[in-house]
């Protein structure tokens, strides 16, 4: 059963990888770096502290550290315990997919996957009565994630994994953010 599910998982990588070009390998570069959704996130938080105030977003803000310092761990505890070659290092299917970025450490379960869904979760059970349209927020971690599958640094099996695991993540640490909330902001 394994096996099966790590093949389907093969020819979907293969199948949605195959689908880039380098003309747009540029773009997808650039999506996958972090630093170049800085802007999105200073409007995020902008956006943010305007409708619940600076303490509050600081509050959130330490929400969201603890969120993501858990998350990532969790995910590269999982890649140690795992060690799953990336598409890019697996010798099986490197060659005959396009490969544009490569790293050295492994795979399993995506970390870009799993903090972007974490976070997008938690603020959008924070934040959605305060914005009518906070859903698309799942549009950050859906196109952050693809471009890890476009590169060939993941699986779809690593991505979906990683949404799962930051989605699960998100709301639990929702729960707690609910429950401490009233101690520190009443009302």
């Amino acid at each position: 059963m394994l096996e099966k599910i790590q093949e389907l998982d093969k020819d979907l990588l293969i199948f949605l990888n195959g689908l880039g070009s380098e003309t747009y390998d540029k773009l997808w570069l650039i999506i996958t770096n972090q630093l170049y959704w800085t802007p999105f996130f200073l409007f995020l938080f902008y956006l943010i502290y305007k409708k619940i105030g600076g303490k509050q977003t600081l509050y959130l803000l330490l929400f969201i550290a603890v969120l993501i310092a858990f998350t990532d761990q969790t995910c590269n505890l999982f890649k140690h315990t795992f060690q799953r070659l990336r598409p890019c290092n697996d010798p099986e299917i490197n060659s005959i997919i396009r490969v544009v970025q490569v790293r050295k450490s492994y795979s399993f379960f995506s970390g870009h996957a799993a903090n972007t869904m974490a976070v997008a979760t938690f603020l959008f059970l924070i934040l959605k009565r305060y914005f009518k349209y906070f859903g698309f927020i799942f549009l950050w971690p859906l196109i952050f994630a693809y471009s890890r599958i476009y590169l060939g640094l993941h699986f779809p099996g690593d991505i979906l994994t990683g949404y799962f695991f930051g989605a699960l993540f998100g709301f639990l640490l929702y729960l707690v953010y609910r429950k401490l909330k009233p101690q520190y902001f009443p009302g």
